[in-house]
């Protein structure tokens, strides 16, 4: 069985959404998220989280990427039990035996699109047509027959430095006005 985690590469959705998942959390769709408002009067980190957030179950924060992962039948029933637990807790569900069923039906929807090896990127872009939700969803992973990408950052801890000198900060801000 296969499912999703969020993965974080850089640190944008934590700007661009308002509640960002953290690296690692079980997530869905999320798209029931948004079923009591107007999707096409949602505006700035809302209307992003619509188009193109993942929902992290644990802290129903947003990721924009996930990862797949290969779960065995205790981790799948532990994820349906998680979200069951926050359907019923933030979204309304009647009852837990109602949310079950809900969450079932999400897990299940998870699964049909964790089709792709493990390891697997997948984003989503979610749009809001003749009233109705629609999801697209596209895999990215390395190339098997390629080189790795190199990393455009990287960074390493020195272990026994706590402060950085004068002549190693950088002012990114002041660098941009120079350029311009």
């Amino acid at each position: 069985m296969k499912l999703l985690r969020t993965i974080r590469l850089d640190p944008s959705d934590t700007f661009v959404f308002d509640n960002a998942a953290e690296p690692g959390e079980w997530a869905v769709s999320g798209a029931f998220a948004f079923w009591a408002d107007d999707a096409s009067r949602l505006s700035g980190k809302a209307r992003t989280a619509f188009r193109s957030g993942f929902l992290g179950v644990a802290s129903l924060g947003w990721s924009t990427l996930v990862q797949i992962v290969e779960v065995d039948a205790a981790e799948r029933e532990a994820v349906v039990a998680m979200l069951a637990a926050k359907l019923v807790e933030h979204f309304g569900a009647p009852d837990l035996q109602a949310a079950r069923a809900a969450a079932e039906d999400e897990i299940s929807f998870v699964e049909s699109i964790a089709t792709q090896p493990k390891d697997t990127l997948i984003a989503v872009h979610r749009s809001y047509e003749n009233g109705e939700v629609r999801e697209a969803f596209r895999t990215l992973r390395a190339r098997a027959d390629g080189p790795k990408p190199l990393r455009a950052f990287s960074f390493l801890e020195v272990e026994g430095e706590t402060e950085a000198r004068a002549d190693e900060q950088v002012d990114l801000v002041s660098l941009v006005r120079e350029r311009k």
